[in-house]
Order: structure tokens, then sequence, then C-alpha cells
């Protein structure tokens, strides 16, 4: 089988396609042939090493596929199911991967296996975010930054249908437009606009309940002035690099604001969890409530420019590895 591995850090041009050995599911395990991987910013990170992982590694930790084996004690899957997971190491950008069974979710029926690979990690992410880091609710006003990105454009979504009104952040008149199709209320060009005297001007001075961050350094400033008092800052990513350190005097001059910095492991702790939040943002797309933009695919001969155009900040949408 083929691999996308890394072993050595630092930028794209580390990710180099090999061949190796097929793997076999030990207890508790399952192989799974892919048909797409999901390309993250956290992938980015782990091939610079600004987090860690023992080398060499095969990059990637999400995906969709049909179950090729099963290992022992495994029960409820069966060569052939439809599956999906996210989170796991190692096994992203593969032809096949071995992969715990407690990680992986069914597909359902309606869904398409490359766009469960394209929803796992973003749409788990936006609901977590929506649902439980900060319970949006009818009538409130949050700021998503970078909407019409992977996660932006899902936030959107999820927001709109719990009555929120959105107002996204985004870098073009095109990601704009593509923001407002799929529920920003209102759109701000960051590069052309002040974001704290927009959001004041559309608020009537009252601003935002909650931001959603998750491009970090360049925008956590701005975010911050935009809130309320009481609101609420959640910092979910760190696209344009990482937050410096600060004063939390800040928070409290600013109106006792709220501030969190979480990540998804937090939220799928166990097993009852991760099936509710995978299964709500699969049943959403079956049944045509969430749409999910896959903004290109890549053979995995070509990991090392998918990489180029999520750092880049050109994509829109989820970009996926295929096998």
């Amino acid at each position: 089988m083929r691999a996308v591995i890394v072993e050595e850090t630092g930028g794209p041009e580390v990710l180099t396609l090999v061949e190796r050995e097929l793997p076999e599911p030990g207890e508790g395990q399952v192989r799974v042939e892919l048909a797409a991987g999901g390309v993250n910013f956290i992938d980015v990170y782990q091939r610079e090493g600004r987090y860690p992982v023992e080398r060499p590694f095969v990059a990637g930790s999400e995906g969709a596929g049909t179950v090729a084996e099963v290992g022992s004690s495994v029960d409820g899957l069966q060569v052939g199911d439809r599956v999906a997971w996210a989170m796991v190491p190692g096994t992203g950008y593969a032809e096949q991967a071995v992969v715990p069974a407690d990680r992986l979710v069914p597909v359902p029926d309606g869904v398409e296996l490359d766009v469960a690979a394209a929803v796992m990690l973003q749409g788990m992410t936006a609901h977590y975010l929506v649902s439980s880091t900060f319970e949006a609710r009818e009538g409130q006003t949050a700021v998503v930054t970078a909407a019409a990105g992977g996660v932006g454009l899902l936030l959107c979504q999820m927001l709109r249908d719990k009555g929120v009104r959105v107002i996204g952040t985004v870098g073009s008149a095109a990601k704009a437009e593509l923001a407002r199709e799929n529920g920003a209320t209102d759109v701000v060009l960051y590069r052309e606009v002040d974001l704290a005297s927009e959001v004041s001007r559309l608020t009537d001075g009252q601003g935002a309940h909650v931001v959603y961050d998750g491009v970090g350094k360049d925008t956590f400033d701005a975010g911050l002035a935009v809130l309320r008092p009481r609101g609420t800052m959640v910092l979910f990513g760190a696209a344009s690099g990482a937050v410096p350190p600060f004063d939390p005097q800040r928070l409290n001059a600013a109106g006792s604001l709220f501030l969190t910095r979480p990540s998804l492991a937090h939220y799928v702790q166990d097993r009852e969890e991760l099936l509710w939040r995978a299964q709500d943002v699969l049943g959403a797309v079956a049944d045509g409530r969430l749409h999910v933009r896959i903004g290109g695919r890549y053979p995995l001969a070509e990991a090392r420019r998918a990489h180029e155009d999520l750092e880049g900040g050109g994509t829109t949408g989820k970009l996926l590895v295929v096998p």
C-alpha cells in the first residue's frame, strides 16, 4: 500500500509518498480501505513539529472508507461496512489504515464516503462549539472568523439554524458571497474594514455575544474588541499563528469577558459523546440540513500541494487527499 509519511519536521516538502507493508489489525482494531482522508491544520502543526509526534509517522488523522479486515474482539463491525473517524493519528494519508474500532462511526446511507471524510473533524468541531462550549441561542449575535473556511461554513449553517445572527469575516468578495450562501447575515472584508468598528455599527454599539476564532494571532485582538460585556471569546484554532501571552486583566477591563481555548478531543472523551456528535453531524448531512463544501481533492502524490494550498489561505471549504 502507499502512504504519505513524515520522517523529518519542516515544510510541505517533507511529505513523502512511500510503499509500505499492508497493516494488520490487532485486538480491537479494524483495517479500513480509505475513500478519502481529511486535510487539517493539525496535520500542518505535526509536520512542522509544533505538535510533537514520534517520527516517522503517516500524516493525517481523519478519513472514511470501507472495512477491509476485522481484528479480534471487535463486535458490531464487518467487512464492507462504511465507516468514518477523526483524531486517530497515522490514518489519513494512506490507501489503508488500521483504526481502533471504538473510534469508528457508521456512515449513514445517503452520505458519500468522501463527504463523510470531509465533515468528521470540522463538523464535530462546529457541533461542540455551538452546542457545548458556548450554547448559541436564538436572538444572539456571533462573529465567525474565516467564515468561508471548512469550519467557518459549517458554523455559519449551524448558527443560522439556531436563529443566531452571524457576522462572518472573510478576505475576498468571492468568499463573502460563499459565507452569505451558508448562513452569514453580514460579512466583513477584514482587510478593507476595521472589524471592531463594523461590528459596532452592525449591532448598534451592543457588540457580539460570542466570537468563534479559528485564526488566532491575526484576529484575536479584534475579536476581543467586538464583544459586549460578559461576551465569550472561543479561540479554537491558530491558522495565522499562536496568540502571544497576555494579561488576563484585559478581560476585566473589556467587560468581564470570558475566554476559552477548547479542542475537539475534550468534547468526545467517551464513545457516547463521540457517537452523539458524529451522528448529529452526519444525520444533518444525510437529510440535507448541512451542506459540506469540498474545496479540493488531491492524489496522495500531491499531498504537499494540499498543505501549500491550505497554508496559503486561498482555499474554501475542506481539502481531501484521495488514494
